[in-house]
């Protein structure tokens, strides 16, 4: 008895090869840590944008000559650039405030519920296992709230 195939069972079968080449090849799991120790740590959430409250600055008034936003809290009366992480780089998606004494720049963690993130910035009440994620809209940023999630840390 011939078996026949149909177009639609070529497709299915196209599907499941593309699906195991990637699982295969790591694409569809954790990053090539390069030797690096994976870690999971229980540790407080929460999040953060360019915004005005989670950056700590202000406009000031009157000044012609002036950058017109600046800091309050340590640095009180500096020029702050807006969107810039404490190493220099352009805050983005991915984004992660933490305490740099136990997770310096570069620090790779997976976020459940945010993805994976790269620590490049620091905050005044960021200490020990709390980190900020970054998020562009200032909404999504104050929906995340606080949360107590099992991140995973490359080291």
């Amino acid at each position: 008895m011939p078996i026949s195939i149909r177009c639609n069972d070529y497709k299915v079968l196209l599907v499941i090869i593309v699906i195991l080449t990637v699982v295969v090849n790591g694409c569809a799991t954790l990053p090539k840590g390069g030797g690096k120790k994976r870690e999971v740590k229980r540790m407080l959430v929460t999040a953060y944008s360019a915004d005005q409250k989670s950056t700590g600055w202000k406009h000031k008034w009157g000044c012609f000559l002036l950058p017109p936003v600046y800091a309050y809290g340590p640095n009180e009366g500096k020029p702050k650039k807006v969107g810039i992480t404490a190493d220099g780089t352009r805050a983005k998606k991915g984004t992660i405030a933490a305490d740099i004494s136990k997770y310096p720049y570069g620090t790779k963690m997976y976020v459940p519920g945010y993805g994976w993130g790269e620590v490049h910035d620091i905050g005044s009440a960021i200490k020990g296992d709390h980190i900020d994620v970054f998020f562009p809209d200032v909404k999504d940023a104050r929906a995340w709230g606080r949360k107590y999630l099992d991140v995973i840390i490359l080291r």
